[in-house]
């Protein structure tokens, strides 16, 4: 499937929180036998809206709620230097209301922020000096502080937060967003008789965003990345590996952004990012649930028809070229040992997908994989071992990920060294065609395991739409997987999982001070 399948301990490390869910009926008929894309386009709709929306519309109305997924098709991977981690910081800013939510007062408001941003702008221009006056670098920062403070408390408390307060108190779950590489997704459910609340608020965001308490929020970005980066070894780790497997293409710049362009984005430039990367025909809406598709129509036409057509943002241009040769980085930190192992592959439309898709299932997925037996039942000599595909995004040709946890008393040279044999065995020793059906039946399960709530069918749903063109490759990947054939496999590994492709990125002890001259 083309949710991105992060193995458990990027999850628990990084707090990446990919989707795939849905109802139990689907998946009900797909234990049978019964369950097919033909069954289940019966219950889909779709349309497009004269600005470049689109919008999948799938009913279920075993109970009274509605899930909804918007799919932003912007991600890290469009920003440029001088704003990494813009992306991201404008999900944050999403939630901060409009013109008429989130304020008592938008004209006192406004004249407020106004002021604060000309202090940011005083200040900002006088540390970019050659020569910065100490003295008035000091003073101009005291004076951005009270501005920006100043905005910060221009509403009152009781209506910071309103636009998330509102849907709460209005049912809503599972309030969240996130940032990728290759998107931005903002999700929730609500009860079904809330139906146009949604559409109101949602659009209302794109529409009319005020991006107030901006500094504030910055300061929490920067902190997150303290937190998932520079004060965690395996944040480093991940972020320097990125940066040595990518030279050109911007999948090398991590999607909470570089400290220093974070620290110094302006207002001014998150409101351009916004009004040239937000716009309609770059959105896709999935609504899961007990719905009417004609009211679900006519709610889109009056809302989110409000957006302007405007062109969507334009592919990314750099190309990242053929390595020619491995590339290793080390961080040396007091903890526990990790070992990367990176190679180069295509994006989600590469004709080798469900290849690569095949071969993570087998080398790396569940305790029955070849990495898990060998590295962790085994050898013991790993306590976690597991194998990705279309890391860190699929939209551009990405990696095929090996991760391992070295186990006490081993070392990532051990690890490295037992990868790289389940590599050659996959080689030379031809995948029998049992192996290959059960490869099939799991990729089967995962297809309906995706069913089983309507949070995650939404979420798989705009993204297969927006990253293959079409929704319904969520299920064609049975058929593709199902055709993939032993030859396939050799063919493919033995042209990937080559030295040159790859990069090698571990975490190592520290390396000890020399010991001082005895006098």
């Amino acid at each position: 499937m083309r949710r991105l399948r992060f193995p458990l301990i990027f999850m628990l490390v990084l707090a990446m929180c990919p989707a795939g869910w849905t109802p139990a009926k689907a998946a009900q008929k797909a234990d049978t036998g019964e369950f097919s894309l033909a069954t289940f386009e019966k219950s889909v709709s779709e349309f497009t809206l004269a600005n470049g929306m689109k919008f999948i519309v799938v009913e279920r109305h075993q109970v009274p709620v509605v899930a909804f997924e918007l799919y932003v098709d912007v991600g890290a991977v469009d920003e440029v230097t001088g704003i990494t981690g813009i992306s991201h910081l404008f999900e944050h800013m999403a939630f901060k209301g409009t013109r008429t939510i989130g304020t008592r007062n938008y004209a006192a408001e406004k004249k407020a922020m106004d002021a604060a941003d000309a202090a940011y702008a005083a200040l900002n221009a006088e540390r970019a000096k050659l020569d910065p006056d100490p003295a008035k670098v000091k003073s101009l920062q005291e004076s951005f502080e009270k501005a920006s403070e100043a905005a910060d408390n221009s509403n009152p408390e009781e209506v910071r937060e309103e636009f998330s307060k509102i849907l709460e108190r209005a049912g809503a779950e599972g309030l969240n967003a996130g940032t990728e590489y290759d998107s931005t997704q903002y999700t929730f459910s609500l009860p079904s008789n809330k139906l146009e609340l949604w559409f109101s608020m949602e659009s209302a965001r794109y529409l009319d965003p005020v991006l107030r308490e901006f500094y504030k929020e910055r300061d929490v970005v920067l902190e997150e990345r303290n937190m998932r980066t520079e004060s965690d070894p395996f944040g480093k780790l991940l972020e320097d590996f990125l940066a040595a497997a990518y030279k050109a293409h911007p999948y090398h710049n991590p999607v909470v952004g570089h400290r220093s362009e974070i620290s110094n984005v302006t207002h001014a430039e998150a409101e351009k990012y916004f009004r040239d990367h937000y716009v309609a025909s770059a959105m896709t809406a999935a609504i899961v649930g007990d719905v009417n598709p004609k009211e679900v129509k006519r709610l889109a036409e009056t809302y989110f028809g409000r957006l302007p057509k405007k062109p969507g943002p334009q592919p990314v241009r750099t190309v990242e070229p053929p390595q020619q040769g491995e590339h290793r980085v080390e961080v040396e930190a007091a903890a526990q040992p990790y070992l990367l192992v990176g190679y180069h592959k295509g994006a989600a439309r590469d004709k080798d997908h469900a290849v690569f898709e095949a071969i993570s299932d087998i080398l790396g997925e569940g305790r029955t994989s070849w990495l898990y037996k060998s590295l962790v039942k085994e050898k013991k000599i790993a306590v976690a071992a597991q194998a990705v595909t279309g890391f860190p995004g699929e939209k551009y040709p990405g990696l095929f990920i090996f991760l391992t946890v070295p186990s006490a008393g081993h070392t990532t040279d051990e690890n490295l060294k037992a990868v790289d044999e389940q590599i050659e065995r996959l080689k030379t020793e031809k995948i029998s065609s049992e192996q290959l059906e059960q490869v099939k039946t799991r990729t089967r399960a995962g297809v309906i395991r995706s069913l089983r709530s309507m949070e995650g069918l939404a979420g798989a749903l705009a993204e297969n739409q927006a990253v293959e063109g079409d929704w319904r490759q969520l299920f064609k990947d049975i058929d593709e997987i199902g055709a993939v054939t032993a030859d396939d496999i050799q063919r493919v590994a033995r042209t990937c999982f080559v030295k040159r492709n790859r990069t090698i990125g571990v975490i190592v002890p520290p390396e000890k001070a020399p010991e001082k001259p005895k006098s």
